[in-house]
């Protein structure tokens, strides 16, 4: 669907006022208000919790989330669907839910079914955005488009859209099966996806002829583009990235492919066969990442970390955590916490939650606490309640 359309949608519809007072009831605390006014700390007996100095929803999500409710407005008779999770956080789903939206259904391999959705209807693009595919059969049908893709998403569209037209695959830093990444990877011509360094460094040893062309093609089977033949696309490349990763990795690995490909045709012919990723990591990841940084070299007994099970940027504040040794808790809702001196909690790289009980030690406790940037404050504040209520 082209942006010129009568049917396509990517501002809003000037209601935001209107929502604003649904938004605020259902997703601000004053409490967690207060506690950013006065040290980000809060104390009830022998119980403190610290706040990290960024946390919790941010602007893209935000957004996304207003426009959501202003569609609901601005068409009170339509059927509306989402064709994803709006954002990754189960309350504001849930309540969008309550509002009569459909969510398009997706089945254990990832396939969508929008048999259901009529011409006429409404669809909401999530802040993920969505891909090329999926835009193109929602035009057929003469849906209405309601676009809440998060700019600093577009911004990556438009960095592999040049690695397109120049003839240069891209190599996203991203998980494979993320919505995200699925949209990003649909507008590349030729493609390839590492969810890590270690990955980047195993392509790259194929580069340096340490692999077969059959170890290269099955180790990454369900991470490139149709017919992608890594003799000859793994000669000219470009970086681009899943918004929501750890930056640091993703410096290292445009670093890494920038060696690599400086080692193999030398430094007079690098801009023929490298293009630099530039910073397109979203400014509310990054403020997070760092605020987890540096929370995790203060005195804490444990950490909190907030947000979807899905939510690919909160788990890598938890990752990072977890990484520096400090006890840590991976939560998704209040109710995660209690009743008693209980936890339900999702260890990394688990795909499935277990309980802890007692979690929270004897003795004065100083927890840290942070959570994702689709995270609402009132969950933050039913969470920092029932711990209180441990010891109530």
């Amino acid at each position: 669907m082209t942006k010129v359309s009568a049917n396509y949608h990517r501002k809003g519809f000037g209601l935001k006022e209107e929502v604003q007072v649904d938004l605020q009831r259902e997703y601000e605390s004053d409490l967690i208000g207060q506690m950013r006014q006065s040290g980000n700390t809060l104390s009830s007996g022998n119980i403190t919790v610290r706040l990290a100095e960024a946390f919790g929803f941010c602007w893209g999500v935000d957004r996304a989330v207003s426009m959501a409710y202003e569609t609901r407005r601005h068409f009170p008779d339509r059927r509306i669907w989402i064709t994803n999770e709006i954002i990754h956080n189960p309350l504001v789903n849930d309540k969008l839910r309550k509002m009569q939206i459909d969510f398009v259904t997706v089945d254990d391999c990832g396939v969508k079914d929008f048999s259901g959705i009529a011409a006429g209807d409404v669809v909401i693009l999530p802040a993920f955005g969505a891909s090329v595919q999926e835009m193109q059969l929602l035009e057929r049908k003469g849906c209405e488009i309601v676009d809440t893709t998060c700019p600093w998403v577009s911004r990556v569209w438009n960095r592999v859209n040049k690695y397109k037209q120049a003839d240069f695959t891209a190599i996203i830093h991203g998980k494979y099966n993320h919505e995200e990444t699925i949209a990003t990877s649909s507008r590349a011509e030729n493609y390839l996806i590492v969810q890590n360094l270690d990955e980047a460094k195993w392509v790259c040893a194929y580069i340096q002829g340490k692999f077969s062309r059959a170890e290269f093609l099955d180790k990454f089977r369900v991470a490139y583009s149709s017919g992608f033949d890594p003799d000859r696309h793994l000669e000219r490349l470009g970086v681009a990235n899943q918004t929501t990763m750890l930056k640091g990795e993703t410096e290292q690995i445009g670093k890494l492919f920038e060696r690599t490909m400086l080692q193999k045709f030398g430094p007079s012919k690098l801009d023929e066969h490298f293009l630099s990723p530039g910073d397109t990591i979203c400014d509310a990841t990054q403020e997070r990442q760092d605020a987890m940084m540096k929370m995790v070299g203060e005195t804490l007994d444990l950490i909190l970390v907030i947000g979807g099970y899905n939510s690919s940027n909160t788990g890598h504040l938890f990752e990072i955590a977890k990484e520096n040794g400090i006890p840590a808790y991976h939560i998704d809702v209040q109710g995660c916490i209690g009743p008693g001196n209980r936890v339900s909690h999702k260890p990394l790289y688990s795909t499935e939650s277990v309980l802890t009980e007692p979690w929270l030690p004897e003795g004065p406790v100083t927890i840290g606490i942070t959570s994702g940037a689709s995270t609402p404050d009132l969950v933050v504040q039913g969470v920092i309640e029932n711990i209180f209520a441990i010891r109530a």
